[in-house]
């Protein structure tokens, strides 16, 4: 028996000390809003931390709600579960959004470069302020499953298990280009270089229709945007559809925010500095249970088959879809089923 759970309220951790970013550049003010659900055990050792995707939330029991609740495969009546909004972003953790308190002006588009790995350090850093010695399971698809992969590599020490969910372990040429047109779409829109917080909504609206390409597939669109018999001349599903989407998001995301983690997205590469990607991989003593997607033409599943064969206690896991990359998000059926299947959430 399963219900619907609650949405926890925000916490909000915010660090003692500047958080000096990987570029060398400095934030002079680091702010992490998170959520948890259910009870910590006294040996400290339920804990299931969850890695949100590019426009997600801390609040994962509602953009992963067949996943995330009493009586689901994350159990929240089992698990401590911590869900963390990533730097970068704009639902409460340091961003572009936040003013810079040298100049007392939000930052906008003067938000300096954050690397996945700074977002990992910032997160281990909460993780230390909690008092969480072991992170069990650590969960993420697309960019939160670079976080996840970063993370294994960062501290092996700390992390037991993870499930890296339609990702990569360095940002390919293909989704670099991805996000570059989509950089492009936002700055040809002069509002976004204004230091105004609603600056940049019409090139982020673009931005999001060209991401959409990439987040599904030729035949969902074929399927579900396909015209009756007596087509119109213009006003076509699709082109509707795509307007939708942009507009949809500039009701929620920042466009600041949008351009700053699509570079944060380019900067993945857990073999840098490290001695390569395949080094790096090898070396993490982890268990991975890794998933790929079918149709998944952003992160195509060649990429978390090289995850899953490189790591020492790695298992590839097929997620069979039509609906792309966002299968993740769409088929939580499908995905709880693999991870039952894997038994990566049973415990003794």
């Amino acid at each position: 028996m399963t219900e619907t759970l609650i949405g926890s309220p925000i916490s909000v951790w915010r660090s003692p000390e500047p958080f000096v970013l990987e570029s060398g550049e400095i934030l002079p003010e680091l702010t992490l809003a998170y959520r948890t659900w259910g009870p910590l055990a006294p040996s400290h050792n339920n804990v299931v931390w969850i890695c949100h995707a590019l426009t997600g939330s801390s609040d994962a029991a509602d953009w992963w709600s067949g996943l995330v609740g009493p009586g689901r495969v994350i159990d929240t009546n089992r698990f401590h579960v911590v869900c963390v909004n990533m730097i970068g972003s704009c639902y409460g953790s340091t961003g572009p959004t936040f003013d810079d308190v040298r100049t007392g002006l939000p930052f906008c588009a003067d938000f300096p470069l954050i690397t996945i790995r700074d977002q990992v350090r910032a997160f281990d850093l909460l993780r230390q302020s909690l008092n969480i010695a072991t992170i069990n399971i650590l969960i993420g698809g697309s960019m939160g499953g670079q976080q996840v992969l970063e993370w294994a590599a960062l501290r092996p020490d700390v992390v037991q298990t993870i499930v890296p969910i339609a990702t990569n372990a360095q940002h390919s040429p293909w989704a670099v280009a991805f996000n570059a047109a989509q950089r492009m779409a936002l700055e040809a829109d002069p509002t976004f270089f204004e230091r105004r917080l609603d600056g940049g909504r019409r090139g982020m609206a673009a931005a999001r229709a060209v991401a959409m390409l990439s987040y599904r597939t030729s035949v969902l669109y074929n399927y579900r945007q396909r015209e009756d018999e007596d087509r119109p001349r213009e006003g076509l599903r699709a082109d509707r559809y795509q307007r939708y989407q942009g507009d949809k998001l500039i009701e929620r995301f920042s466009p600041h925010a949008y351009h700053a983690l699509s570079r944060t997205m380019d900067s993945h590469d857990i073999g840098r500095d490290r001695g390569g990607v395949g080094t790096v991989l090898r070396a993490v003593t982890a268990r991975a249970v890794v998933v790929g997607i079918s149709s998944d033409i952003l992160f195509p599943e060649a990429e978390q088959h090289f995850i899953a064969d490189q790591v020492r206690h790695g298992t590839y896991f097929r997620l069979t879809s039509p609906n792309g990359h966002d299968a993740f998000l769409l088929d939580q059926d499908k995905l709880d089923r693999i991870l039952r299947t894997s038994r990566v959430f049973v415990t003794s």
